[in-house]
């Protein structure tokens, strides 16, 4: 599709939600919708899925493709994905396949195990579970402390603790399991924490890899959204070999659970070179402060272009007429 054509798309960003990361998606969807009235789109609307009006609006607005900046629950685990599929419109990043399982964390972990993907060790527990002092022997035992104790589908560190003492795994899993769902406890491994983006559909190709520097115990909600300099060093400082390797299983990962557009996969590289795959985002986070949005700069590619070229992407995957 030439670029004049492609321009002439009517676009409708999808945000907002119910979710926990409802405010961020909101962010996000402002910066990219005006993002792509830069680019050159004549037509750019923002809709909020919480809206009373919202299905109506989107059936009545003649749009010819859907850009989701919507993050966590409703947004980004395949839920606003089936929508897009039955209403025949197409819609940027994953489908609802590759983004149900990689929102589901232990369904995730299953595909890299199937790729060749070295992910931590871990367990999942039923929202609300308590733990008897036996189960947390043993699982001190498995897993080792520190360790990490996660809600199994949610996304930008919320419900994340990092446990130190054996006494605080039962709070910490109630925090996870707040909103139901499943919990998971998992291995906490040291390192250097990056995260690789990945664009593109058929033909995947890594963006430069972002080395996150941060005095905080994780990479926590506080430092996700303080101004990227203090915590992004692009290109992260690996040896050759292990940049390279990073980039080659971000790939991978991307491949093996079906996604397209884009995704960013999150690593701890340990101080034997060995990239550890944490989990894989298929809606990264878009404000200016984001990861992908600032590897694609260092990559040569400014915010407008990167989002013209995901409404690129969308409309290339979108299946043709009699398909």
């Amino acid at each position: 599709m030439d670029r004049e054509e492609l321009l002439k798309k009517k676009v409708v960003v999808i945000c907002g939600g119910w979710s926990d990361e409802r405010d961020i998606s909101k962010a996000s969807a402002t910066e990219c919708a005006r993002a792509l009235s830069e680019a050159g789109f004549a037509t750019v609307d923002l809709i909020d899925l919480a809206d009373r009006d919202f299905l109506s609006r989107l059936l009545s607005g003649g749009y010819d493709v859907a850009f989701v900046a919507m993050h966590g629950r409703y947004g980004e685990d395949g839920c606003i994905q089936g929508l897009l599929e039955i209403l025949h419109m197409p819609y940027t990043f994953s489908g609802v396949a590759a983004s149900a399982a990689a929102t589901e964390k232990e369904v995730a972990k299953a595909v890299y195990a199937s790729a060749g993907l070295r992910a931590p060790k871990g367990v999942d527990v039923a929202a609300g579970t308590v733990l008897t002092e036996e189960q947390v022997d043993a699982l001190v035992e498995h897993i080792g402390l520190p360790l990490f104790v996660k809600p199994a589908a949610n996304g930008s560190s919320y419900g994340i603790s990092r446990v130190t003492d054996r006494a605080a795994l039962n709070d910490a899993i109630a925090l996870a399991g707040a909103q139901g769902g499943r919990v998971l406890i998992e291995e906490c491994v040291e390192g250097t924490e990056i995260t690789v983006p990945v664009l593109g559909n058929d033909d995947p190709r890594a963006l430069p890899i972002v080395e996150i520097v941060t005095n905080a115990e994780f990479y926590d909600l506080k430092v996700k959204y303080e101004p990227s300099s203090m915590h992004h060093v692009i290109p992260a400082r690996l040896e050759p070999g292990v940049y390279a390797k990073a980039q080659e299983l971000a790939v991978r990962a991307h491949r093996a659970l079906g996604c397209r557009g884009c995704s960013r996969s999150d690593f701890i590289v340990t101080p034997a070179g060995d990239p550890v795959i944490l989990e894989t985002n298929t809606i990264p986070g878009m404000t200016a402060e984001s990861l992908l949005p600032d590897s694609a700069r260092h990559g040569g590619i400014e915010f407008p272009e990167l989002c013209a070229t995901f409404v690129e992407l969308a409309l290339e995957a979108a299946p043709k007429a009699g398909e």
